[in-house]
């Protein structure tokens, strides 16, 4: 039952942030320029290369409305799902929790 709530693949926030702008018609680049961000940072964060800070999210809640505390939380799910799917880590749980069994 848990699996059908967990999206098909994970998503980063910067796609919600993405269509919104495209949604509202707003040009990344006069947006990232309007807020004193840097383009290619900005740019990076709606293409998923780098991940939504607190204070990011912040500036997103004060410009676009969107509550920060679910930009945050849809990058902390991201990163939970990105790590379910590393094969080293998956390794060292399982190394980790034969370890724990024994105490």
């Amino acid at each position: 039952m848990e699996n059908l709530k967990a999206p098909f693949y994970p998503v980063h926030p910067g796609e919600l942030l993405k269509d919104e702008l495209a949604y509202r018609r707003i040009s990344q680049k006069h947006f990232a320029q309007s807020l004193g961000l840097s383009y290619t940072a900005f740019n990076e964060i709606l293409n998923g290369k780098r991940p939504v800070s607190a204070d990011f999210a912040m500036y997103m809640e004060a410009s676009l409305g969107i509550p920060a505390h679910i930009l945050v939380e849809m990058q902390a799910d991201y990163n939970l799902q990105m790590a379910k799917q590393d094969s080293k880590l998956l390794k060292r749980i399982q190394e980790i929790q034969k370890i724990a069994s024994m105490f």
